[in-house]
Order: C-alpha cells, then structure tokens, then sequence
C-alpha cells in the first residue's frame, strides 16, 4: 500500500522544518516524475521517492553516515520496497554499496540537480527558473568552482539511465519551471 501524495505531503511536514528542504523535496518531486514519464515508470511511486527522499535529514543532521537509511524507518510499510531502497541509496556513503538500480540512479541525479538549477536561477537578476536556459544549466555543470557542494557525478548518473545530460537537463529545469511558484523562484 503506498500513501497518497497529500499524506506525504503531512509527513514531510511532520519531519521537516526548513522551508528550503521542502522546496527541495518539492523540486526533486518534479523532476522525478519527469524522469518516471520519459521512462514509463509510475509517476506517482517515483514522485513520492523524490518528495519524501530526505525525509531524515533533520532528524540526522544530515550525516552522511546515517542520513537515507534512517528514513526507512519513517517510510517503511508506506512507499513501495523500490522507492524506499532509492531513498536509502540516494546517499550510497551510509550504506557502503554502489548505486545500481534505474531507480537509484534516477533519484541520485534528479534529487541532486534540483541544487544546480536552483543556484542557476538565484545567478539570474530576475531569480526566477523562467530566465534559466539548458545552456547555463550544461555550462555552470563543468564549473567546478560553482555550487561546489553539488556533486556533478550524481547528476551524470542520468547517462546511466539513458537520457543525456543535455535532454535530462532540460526535462528537470522545465518540470521545476512547471512549479515555480511552489519553489519560490
């Protein structure tokens, strides 16, 4: 039984406070599904990956060595046996194993791009994901020096599910372009 989107929605609020990781999460939601349709996977399993994947992150203060498999105990018997193994994989260091799954590879990269775009646009006079173009998203990728703590080998993980940097690029900006007043940009 997986819960419905509204009841993620109330756990994720349960568990997070900061205003930004629920953008965040509301990001990583988008673009997940947008992953999930270009794939014809479920929209609504891997959108809930993507919502609820950092569902712990508070409550851990985000250590890497504890953060994604703690969430299990959140969501376990909630979300389906995949998406909750994406989940604890999103952050691989905490569980010693390489990410392997399509499933994983997709909430790596699209969970971890939310963080490029988002510091694309704040680059923008105007702020707003309307200005951002694919272009700047590829371009600001190979600039080690900006949004250093976005780790572009996740976001690459995308070639690894079949989809080119370039076209994931796109199809991420647009699915957060598509809720852009959620996100406040």
């Amino acid at each position: 039984m997986t819960i419905t989107r509204e009841e993620a929605i109330t756990l994720l609020n349960t568990h997070i406070e900061s205003d930004s990781m629920k953008k965040h999460c509301l990001a990583s939601e988008a673009v997940m599904k947008a992953i999930a349709r270009r794939l014809g996977r479920d929209e609504h399993e891997w959108g809930l990956a993507g919502l609820l994947h950092d569902i712990d992150v508070e409550i851990t203060k985000a250590d890497p060595l504890v953060h994604g498999p703690y969430a299990a105990n959140i969501l376990e018997g909630k979300i389906s046996p995949e998406a909750l193994d994406a989940i604890v994989m999103h952050n691989e260091m905490a569980t010693g194993m390489e990410r392997s799954t399509e499933f994983q590879h997709a909430l790596a990269a699209g969970e971890t791009i939310t963080g490029l775009i988002t510091a694309t646009a704040l680059v923008y006079p105007d702020r707003k994901l309307s200005s951002v173009k694919v272009k700047s998203i590829t371009k600001r990728m190979k600039e080690k020096a900006f949004a250093a703590s976005v780790k572009r080998e996740n976001i690459m993980e995308c070639e690894k599910i079949g989809i080119p940097i370039d076209v994931f690029a796109g199809l991420s900006l647009e699915s957060m372009q598509a809720i852009s007043d959620d996100l406040g940009l």
